[in-house]
């Protein structure tokens, strides 16, 4: 994730300010219209505050971050929900290290609750597109700090402004299908940022098995004309800490996959034994250059990575998470070393009454 990040840095810390502001602005905003509303839930403010490591070719960089998030219900049918990263990037640079600021506002949006199959969204949301983008990236979940390498195919810069339908088509005991369908306009702002596209994304969940699979799809519309498609397939299996997910993803000039596993020993002794903290973690991934492309985000290369980590969860939400990535293409092989220690906090607001 850090990678991507690094690249457009310069231009994020002449907005700072301004970032900063409006992302403060917002959360204010939310909360004194959830006051005024009277909601029947107290706000809730969730995220995660890290200090992370980065080290490739020699050469380490140290990044605390911090990744708020905000939930704040505004009557019984609205809430608005919003989550930013602000962090502090010290790399080498001329035998010495230098400082970069990063704020910006992953999304901000307002969800009106229709019924339990359907919910509208409008605002600046995360594009619902394959699995890894809504779900894997805040950093007190995702068990790698940087993203698959076929992360952009389909998300573009990883959120949409404009509007949203998702929900539940149907649920049974036996399966349950949900959907999500967008349209997102173009915009150059600064503080949200998106291209022209529509599209979305339907799985299907089997609760008995748990697995699920689901397919998406993204029509980029804002240059170049561009369909993306996606397929995902995760699963869990019951009375175990085992995990398998995995993606392929398809773009006009690339394509790649990636493969993740991670099993926590909590069965020998228990969650809270030496041995049950730990987590080995594993993700096998590749990316393929079908015709050059500068916009998408994957390599300019065919690009294999290996990843291999162990997390360490300590007590109070606390966590350590440890990796090392091999890296291979015809424009050079490089290893990747990748240390963390990720806090998760939750807390209201205001106390209820």
């Amino acid at each position: 994730m850090w990678n991507s990040w690094n690249n457009s840095t310069n231009a994020c810390g002449s907005n700072l300010r301004a970032s900063t502001l409006l992302f403060g602005a917002l959360l204010i905003g939310a909360l004194f219209a959830a006051i005024q509303a009277a909601a029947q839930s107290t706000p809730l403010i969730s995220g995660g505050t890290a200090f992370l490591t980065n080290t490739s070719g020699g050469n380490t960089s140290y990044l605390p971050t911090v990744m708020p998030l905000l939930a704040a219900p505004l009557g019984s049918h609205l809430l608005v929900e919003g989550r930013a990263t602000l962090l502090e990037d010290f790399y080498p640079s001329g035998g010495s290290y230098s400082h970069i600021h990063y704020v910006a506002l992953s999304y901000m949006q307002l969800n009106y609750l229709v019924s339990s199959h359907l919910t509208v969204v409008a605002g600046e949301y995360l594009t619902p597109f394959g699995s890894y983008n809504e779900r894997l990236t805040p950093i007190w979940i995702g068990n790698f700090q940087d993203p698959p390498l076929s992360y952009g195919l389909g998300v573009g810069t990883g959120s949409s402004v404009g509007g949203m339908l998702r929900g539940s088509a149907v649920s049974t005991s036996d399966y349950s299908i949900d959907y999500a369908a967008y349209y997102s306009a173009a915009s150059s702002n600064q503080n949200f940022s998106s291209q022209n596209s529509w599209g979305g994304r339907s799985s299907i969940y089997m609760p008995r098995q748990r697995f699920e699979i689901g397919a998406s799809f993204a029509r980029v519309t804002s240059q170049e004309k561009t369909n993306n498609v996606g397929v995902h397939a995760w699963w869990e299996p019951a009375d175990s800490s085992f995990k398998l997910r995995s993606e392929y993803d398809h773009g006009t000039h690339s394509q790649g996959y990636w493969m993740e596993a991670d099993y926590r020993l909590s069965h020998f002794g228990g969650p809270d034994t030496a041995i049950g903290r730990l987590e080995p973690v594993f993700r096998w991934q590749q990316a393929f250059r079908n015709s050059p492309d500068s916009s998408d985000g994957l390599p300019s290369t065919d690009t294999r990575e290996v990843d291999a980590g162990l997390d360490y969860h300590l007590p109070h939400e606390v966590r350590i998470n440890t990796s090392y990535s091999r890296q291979l293409s015809s424009t050079g092989d490089r290893n990747i070393w990748q240390t963390g220690i990720v806090y998760r906090f939750l807390f209201p607001a205001w106390r209820s009454k």
